[in-house]
């Protein structure tokens, strides 16, 4: 069973605010997702813990 949660972090280029699908039944994910709005590459760093909310890191991809 997978447990998808919706959160919003906020572009670091351009700073629209984007909603992102998260997978809770994985403790520690890193990816690279485009913004929606300005295209530009983000890496995404999530912290889940079981029965809480997700942390998420959003930063320019060479920071």
């Amino acid at each position: 069973m997978t447990l998808l949660e919706g959160s919003n972090i906020q572009c670091p280029y351009c700073g629209e605010q984007i909603e992102l699908s998260i997978e809770n039944s994985i403790e520690e994910q890193q990816y690279t997702e485009d913004c929606q709005v300005c295209c530009n590459p983000i890496s995404i760093t999530v912290n889940a813990v079981p029965g809480s909310s997700a942390h998420i890191e959003a930063r320019q991809e060479n920071d």
